[in-house]
């Protein structure tokens, strides 16, 4: 399949406005199976359907997720930084309300209330389908797939107190989101994806996956 820009979902009659309705109705696989036979060798040229990325301005894969599940203090090294120790009996979770969801490249609002915010590139996961009680092994199979996130923090406020850690990561603006979805079969071993946050072309943070105290599929088998 020729493609080299943006597919606009309607093309061929994939009809959806965002991907979370194609989560929400079952149509994600779906679609991941259209446009696997798109590619195969019988696909066409699709070139002409396409918009160049240059053209494209991102947002986020969507902006209404029931929940957004965070894990705090899951790099032994994070942990020390901010004098806290790793926790032992399971991961450190906050949830983020969607206010706090914008896109790649949109403005970050700095709260009146803090004057140290901190931001930290992070694994996304996008939960495929509705799930409950799912064992380690079988976590996989309920993921639709990985995406990049920028979570941001009042630093100055959580050091006052860990039990502030919901308030201090749910201000306005703190979630940026996406925007590409990359599904499991193009990733590879997940444990060997390197996750760094970038400040101006410097590198400022930056780790491995493999080095979480708790894994991305224990995570979601947690959840």
């Amino acid at each position: 399949m020729a493609c080299g820009g943006v597919l606009p979902l309607g093309t061929e009659g994939v009809e959806a406005d965002e991907l979370f309705s194609l989560l929400k109705f079952g149509r994600f696989y779906d679609l991941v199976d259209w446009l696997g036979g798109l590619s195969g060798a019988g696909g066409r040229d699709l070139s002409g359907d396409t918009i160049p990325r240059g053209r494209v301005s991102y947002g986020p894969p969507y902006r209404r997720p029931r929940k957004i599940w965070g894990i705090g203090l899951n790099y032994a090294e994070h942990a020390s930084d901010l004098s806290e120790k790793l926790p032992a009996e399971g991961p450190a979770s906050f949830m983020k309300p969607d206010t706090t969801i914008i896109g790649p490249g949109d403005e970050i609002r700095l709260p009146r209330q803090s004057e140290r915010v901190i931001g930290e590139a992070e694994l996304g996961i996008v939960i495929g389908q509705e799930a409950k009680d799912v064992p380690v092994e079988d976590a996989p199979s309920i993921v639709a797939g990985l995406t990049t996130v920028l979570d941001m923090t009042a630093e100055d406020i959580l050091q006052e107190n860990p039990r502030y850690l919901t308030r201090v990561k749910s201000f306005d603006t703190f979630f940026s989101f996406g925007p590409e979805l990359v599904t499991l079969d193009e990733v590879g071993e997940i444990g060997a994806l390197e996750v760094a946050t970038v400040l101006n072309g410097e590198v400022r943070h930056e780790n491995v996956v493999s080095n979480m105290t708790y894994g991305p599929w224990e995570l979601v088998s947690f959840h």
